[in-house]
């Protein structure tokens, strides 16, 4: 047996004549290595368009590239007009009504302008440049005149073999298609704004109040959510309940879903000998029955969790956690002001609201519109 350990192998004579090897030393490799080398050429050109291109298929991929190019500034130019022209319709994109659709058209035709870019880009890459191999010498770090040289040679050449130069076609449509592209976060500034100024200063309650007390009413009737059943004192007078009510009659409004957004409001039992009323407001409750904007002070999610025992409200986003029995005030999270409260009274027996929010709902940020 054979003590050599080379990078050959160590290998013992067999019967017939041949060799095996012995186990435990290195195969057999020979000059391999990972990259195959041309003994004319050296190293070969990685897959692509080759070193040199067909003239006539690089004239038919040039068409495909400004074909796509074009594609991608037709569907930011959508984009673009859309968001001005269409979405300002009817209230614009901010209503609840609108969202979807305007999400749908201005993310396909963002999508569709960036993937036709990206589709022509690579068609460009993969059949329009050429594939030569590029060999980098490493020198000190001060480069010299002639090293300068070489490399603005370099460039110019990588520019005349990407063809970017030669082929004014494919430039042409290329910046035409960025054009639009570049524009488009400008335009999104839009979504900034506009301020909701004194639009939410005021909700629906408001409206409602008014045209009962024209009426002759005292106040508006407060109806169950999903049901618009009105709700009598004696069908909330259960202490640790909690749901959630809207002014009567708001679904038969213009942008209903809107207005709903801005009035939905939660209605709570507190226990009696638990409940202290702020001062100024010891009438806006009814027995403890007191109700406060569903929209938290924080970002404006949903304040849709009641803890019973606590009488904690909880806002499931970021965890704003408000007292129920003491007007709503926040004692953790990052709402910085408490929920505005509704003042409710009762008529024939019916839970109504007498007035308005006496501050703006939603988030702290909103009231300085």
């Amino acid at each position: 047996m054979s003590d050599n350990n080379d990078t050959a192998g160590s290998h013992e004579p067999r019967e017939d004549g041949g060799s095996r090897r012995v186990v435990g030393t290195p195969s057999s490799v020979g000059e391999r290595t990972l990259l195959a080398k041309d003994d004319d050429e050296g190293y070969p050109a990685p897959a692509g368009a080759g070193e040199e291109l067909d003239e006539k298929s690089a004239k038919n991929a040039e068409r495909v590239v400004a074909a796509f190019f074009l594609l991608a500034f037709a569907a930011s130019v959508a984009f673009i007009a859309y968001y001005i022209g269409w979405s300002g319709r009817n209230g614009g994109m901010h209503g609840v009504t609108r969202t979807r659709e305007s999400n749908l058209w201005l993310g396909g035709t963002m999508a569709l302008a960036m993937l036709a870019l990206a589709v022509g880009v690579t068609i460009w890459v993969r059949r329009l440049m050429t594939s030569k191999p590029i060999i980098q010498e490493r020198h000190e770090m001060a480069s010299s005149a002639e090293t300068r040289a070489a490399f603005e040679a370099d460039v110019l050449a990588g520019g005349e073999d990407s063809g970017i130069t030669k082929r004014p076609l494919l430039r042409r449509t290329l910046l035409l298609a960025a054009a639009p592209l570049g524009l488009a976060p400008l335009v999104l500034l839009r979504d900034l704004g506009p301020l909701p100024e004194k639009r939410l200063r005021h909700t629906f309650w408001g409206e409602a109040v008014k045209k009962a007390k024209a009426e002759g009413k005292k106040g508006v009737r407060l109806v169950v959510d999903g049901t618009n059943a009105p709700l009598k004192v004696s069908d909330f007078n259960s202490p640790g309940g909690m749901i959630t009510v809207l002014p009567e009659g708001i679904e038969e409004t213009h942008e209903a879903a809107n207005e709903i957004a801005k009035a939905v409001t939660i209605l709570i039992n507190v226990p009696a000998e638990q409940f202290k009323p702020v001062k100024g407001r010891e009438n806006w409750h009814v027995n403890g029955v007191v109700a406060y904007s569903k929209i938290c002070t924080h970002v404006g999610c949903p304040a849709a969790l009641y803890e019973q025992t606590t009488h904690h409200i909880l806002c499931p986003c970021h965890q704003s956690t408000f007292d129920a029995t003491d007007g709503a005030k926040v004692v953790f999270g990052p709402a910085h002001r408490p929920l505005p409260q509704l003042p409710l009274g009762v008529e024939d027996g019916y839970l109504i609201a007498t007035d308005d929010f006496p501050e703006p709902i939603g988030p702290s940020f909103w009231e300085r519109g």
